[in-house]
């Protein structure tokens, strides 16, 4: 490529993240204003201000801009596009986007009032910095734009926690978190390593290209990067064994700092899962199997053990975010159910089945939402007098707070899954996809079984979990309070509890836009058989 190329190239990479260029003005702008006024409600609207410019922005490139998916069906050749660009606007790079923007909305809402004024403006310009990374982390199409989209998460995450509160739990959490975070940077990276040193190239979707010629005969490396890279995603994810770090830095955090780790990492984490594996729609025919066809079994292993750990050791908390830190890790199982028989899904025959890698899209936004409503009533009831720790703390909610009872209720029965609401949704098309499985294909009969027992797996769970959320239900209509809750509301808090409960209701009573959506971002209308070139005379010309 000459010079003109390469200007023409990287024009069109920066026109494709305008609304990540955006938050990160917007969050310079917050680091020194902060330097001059220190004020909560100044820099709470700056931030507002700033992802609904960023949402203005995705919706006018969104507008101008097609999709590699629309460019394919419409018959354009997108080989050089898809082989040589680091950043690439897809389907799921919207969806991603969108889903950033909302929770980082949702955030910044209901951590308002929780943040010091003195660092109000450094908080709020962090997690714009995450938000920023989630949206690159969906759009990258290069192992090291892929990887410094998720250190543009991690590394402000380290501040994050340490600016909302500053007595020794939270030093500690911080702590934790940055030492083990260094670690799990690491083991990917060795991953990476391993797949640029297997096919030469860093580029996603020549990588995948490479390896999908001839999944059966992968060299033995390619194990060793499947394992080094699912366990660098386990720790954002908070997959066992790589969840140790959770309870601890939940209960440590402020409950804003709990609830950004149990979004932020998890939902970037399955999105880069997502990418580097093959589930997408770039990924090719051989869909999940970019590291070898062990990938199935591996996640369905960390399925069970996630699920099982996760649900088990919840019942035996009594204090709230760390009873929601293990819930985090049991709904992370849920989700690698998806990735587990996403790979034989991609093989079944007839018409098509709303499972695997597109369900754990749609469950990925109805956790997300359930899980942030739930830590927003309690940074809304908590204060530095008396903070809501533990179970009791919540007894006799509904007789001084009703309607935030009655919130905080909708998200726990979502968590649990009762019908009508998103995670009800959710799990439905979670097991139904590993249900679904054909037994009657040869190739497929041994791994349908496993499935069919992990789907029974994931329905137990579901009623383990059932106990511990109906405990603080039961806590909340069924006891008298210990210390009344004298706390009353703000409006940016009530703001983020409607906004979770919008979400968690319309996808359980509604939830169909959301599966097409999500299906979309997986999937395209033409085979993907024909949709490019071959990679070598990409590389040639």
């Amino acid at each position: 490529m000459n010079g003109s190329d390469v200007a023409v190239s990287l024009g069109g990479v920066f026109s494709l993240i305008v609304p990540e260029i955006l938050l990160l003005v917007v969050a310079c702008v917050l680091f020194v204003g902060s330097t001059i006024r220190a004020n909560r409600n100044l820099w709470g609207g700056v931030a507002v201000f700033g992802l609904f410019l960023a949402a203005y922005a995705l919706w006018l490139t969104a507008a101008k801009v097609p999709t590699i998916e629309a460019r394919a069906e419409n018959g354009e050749n997108i080989s050089t596009m898809l082989f040589t660009s680091s950043i690439l606007q897809t389907r799921l790079s919207l969806l991603v986007s969108a889903i950033a923007l909302v929770g980082g909305l949702v955030l910044v809402l209901f951590s308002w009032n929780e943040v010091p004024d003195q660092h109000a403006g450094e908080y709020h310009a962090c997690l714009l910095l995450s938000v920023a990374g989630l949206m690159v982390t969906g759009a990258a199409n290069d192992l090291i734009t892929l990887f410094l989209a998720l250190e543009l998460i991690s590394i402000p995450t380290y501040v994050l926690l340490y600016l909302l509160r500053h007595d020794r739990a939270a030093q500690e959490a911080s702590a934790k978190y940055f030492l083990l975070s260094i670690f799990s940077s690491g083991l990917l990276l060795f991953g990476f390593s391993y797949m640029y040193g297997m096919t030469g190239t860093t580029n996603i979707a020549a990588l995948l290209d490479a390896l999908a010629r001839d999944p059966n005969r992968l060299p033995a490396l390619a194990l060793v990067a499947l394992v080094m890279v699912v366990a660098g995603m386990g720790f954002k994810i908070t997959a066992v064994p790589f969840h140790f770090y959770a309870p601890d830095v939940y209960q440590g955090s402020a409950p804003a700092g709990a609830a950004f780790l149990a979004f932020m990492p998890k939902a970037a984490g399955f999105v880069a899962l997502l990418l580097v594996l093959g589930y997408t729609w770039i990924g090719g025919p051989v869909r999940g199997l970019a590291l070898g066809p062990q990938v199935p079994i591996l996640f369905l292993i960390l399925a069970a053990l996630t699920m099982c750990v996760g649900n088990v050791l919840a019942i035996l908390q009594d204090n709230v975010k760390r009873m929601l830190a293990y819930s985090s890790v049991a709904h992370a199982g849920y989700m690698l159910i998806g990735l587990a028989v996403a790979p034989d899904l991609s093989y079944s025959t007839g018409k098509p089945i709303t499972g695997g890698a597109e369900a754990v899209l749609f469950y990925l936004v109805a956790y997300s939402a359930m899980t942030l409503g739930a830590f927003a009533v309690i940074t809304l009831l908590s204060t530095p007098e008396r903070p809501v720790e533990t179970v009791d703390d919540l007894a006799g909610l509904s007789s001084s707070h009703p309607g935030v009872a009655i919130l905080m209720a909708l998200f726990l029965f979502s968590l649990i899954g009762i019908p009508l609401t998103a995670g009800f949704a959710g799990k439905f098309l979670i097991f139904f996809g590993a249900l679904a499985i054909p037994a009657d294909q040869v190739q497929l009969s041994e791994h349908a079984l496993w499935f069919w027992r992990l789907a029974l797996i994931g329905a137990v769970n579901a009623a383990i979990g059932a106990w511990y959320y109906l405990r603080i239900v039961s806590a909340m209509y069924l006891r008298t309070p210990i210390k009344p809750i004298e706390q009353h509301p703000s409006w940016p808090g009530v703001t983020a509890m409607l906004i979770c409960a919008a979400v968690t209701l319309g996808l359980g009573v509604y939830p169909w836009p959301m599966v097409k959506a999500a299906r979309a971002a997986i999937l395209s209308e033409r085979s993907t058989d024909a949709r490019t070139e071959p990679l070598a005379k990409t590389r040639n010309d």
